[in-house]
């Protein structure tokens, strides 16, 4: 049975408008191009909204002013990137593809407009940021039937059909953190650990599985809810301190992060941080922070580094450092590329089975059981309310590194992940 949840309510933040200026005018296509609107084409193929004879239109939610505007643009252009790729290759099914991006700066209300403007005229969502504006979306998209791939990992995004949370969720990711940080012996029996959290779906589904990792380790959780727009977090650095935890999780943007590593280290909290991917941005390396990041910060991710060895991801850095000279290749540009191979192959697989229109797209990536773009470990989609992927990688902060973090641990499944998502949902 289909659970629907709550819908978050969000700050509303506003930031400089300048870089959505620069990256709309290049990244955004016209939604309706003369004389090529949604009709079966000439080839057979069954077409639907954001299918022409001679295109194919996708959407992208994304925040280029707001909390997340580095993630924003590192995705818009790594999306943008496969477009040009796919297109110069000859597209898909005989069809060019175009992304339609709109800004909505982390504010869920411009989210819902900007989804209303594009929603009749995209055939699939390939990014949608933030737990908040998935969650206020995610009706409509049911609605739609339009293949959406959040770049948000919250637990409660799942059981939906369209809707594909990619990689593991925010709960598993902790209890990879609890374990990384029992079983390095970084953490024993009868410790406190703290747990700094963002307020809403991302932090309150973090601190599920911080909480049930720590239980089982006979461990403490000394739990620090926070907002967004916090960006001191002396009070919460002096109040774990006074706990005498011995390690600190962080759920969480990358400004808090480093906030908090910075202040516990000039506070004398120097503890092991871990911190899950949302939380880490390459640009850290170049903060006062930076030392106490490399020597204090650990990150859990179901992606592997961007200085990593596998073909895949250094054959995408090339191709990103020469088409994006300015731009730093961090977790954000794996992130988007990613998701945008997985919805290729969606595409390309409606394409094989004679349809394009939203609900075969739905279908053709519900049949994915192991779809491998060689820039992670391989992802299941047939399960419509389990997470696609059960294994993590551990990363380090590295400021000489390609994208600023290297690899700790390959990646591993999750200690407990099956009995964990099995009490979850019963």
């Amino acid at each position: 049975m289909k659970t629907t949840h709550p819908r978050p309510r969000t700050t509303r933040i506003t930031l400089a408008a300048a870089l959505a200026a620069v990256l709309l005018a290049g990244t955004a296509c016209s939604s309706k191009a003369d004389g090529d609107g949604p009709a079966d084409g000439a080839d057979g193929v069954k077409a639907g909204p954001g299918i022409g004879e001679k295109s194919i239109r996708l959407g992208a939610l994304t925040d280029l002013t707001g909390p997340y505007a580095t993630l924003g643009k590192s995705i818009v252009q790594a999306q943008q990137m496969w477009a040009d790729e796919t297109n110069a290759a000859g597209g898909i099914c005989g069809r060019k593809v175009e992304i339609v991006v709109k800004d909505h700066g982390y504010d869920v209300q411009k989210a819902v407009t900007a989804y209303a403007d594009i929603a009749p005229d995209v055939v699939a969502l390939p990014q949608v940021i933030g737990s908040p504006v998935v969650a206020a979306l995610i009706d409509d998209i049911e609605r739609d039937g339009l293949l959406t791939f959040p770049q948000a990992w919250a637990a409660s995004l799942l059981g939906r059909d369209p809707v594909q949370v990619l990689g593991t969720t925010y709960d598993l990711d902790m209890i990879a953190a609890v374990d990384f940080l029992t079983r390095t012996k970084k953490v024993a029996e009868g410790d406190s650990i703290g747990h700094v959290y963002f307020e809403g779906d991302y932090g309150a589904n973090a601190l599920e599985g911080s909480e049930w990792a720590a239980e089982r380790a006979g461990i403490k959780v000394i739990g620090q809810k926070i907002k967004a727009t916090d960006t001191d977090l002396t009070a919460q650095v002096s109040a774990l301190r006074k706990a005498g935890v011995k390690a600190v999780l962080i759920s969480a943007g990358p400004a808090q992060t480093a906030s908090l590593a910075g202040v516990a280290a000039s506070r004398g909290l120097r503890v092991p941080i871990v911190s899950s991917a949302p939380g880490y941005a390459p640009q850290l390396m170049k903060t006062p922070a930076a030392a106490a990041l490399e020597a204090m910060v650990h990150v859990v991710s179901a992606a592997p580094a961007v200085s990593s060895d596998l073909p895949g991801v250094k054959r995408m850095v090339a191709s990103y450092g020469k088409k994006y000279p300015d731009s730093p290749v961090d977790s954000g540009v794996l992130s988007g590329y990613n998701a945008a191979q997985l919805l290729g192959a969606d595409l390309r697989k409606a394409c094989e089975k004679g349809s394009l229109a939203r609900e075969d797209v739905v279908k053709a990536h519900r049949s994915q059981k192991n779809a491998d773009t060689g820039l992670g470990t391989p992802q299941d989609f047939t399960d419509v309310d389990a997470p696609a992927s059960r294994s993590t990688y551990v990363l380090k902060p590295d400021r000489e590194a390609v994208g600023g973090m290297v690899g700790v641990e390959e990646a591993h499944r999750v200690p407990g992940a099956d009995e964990y998502l099995a009490a979850r949902t019963s």
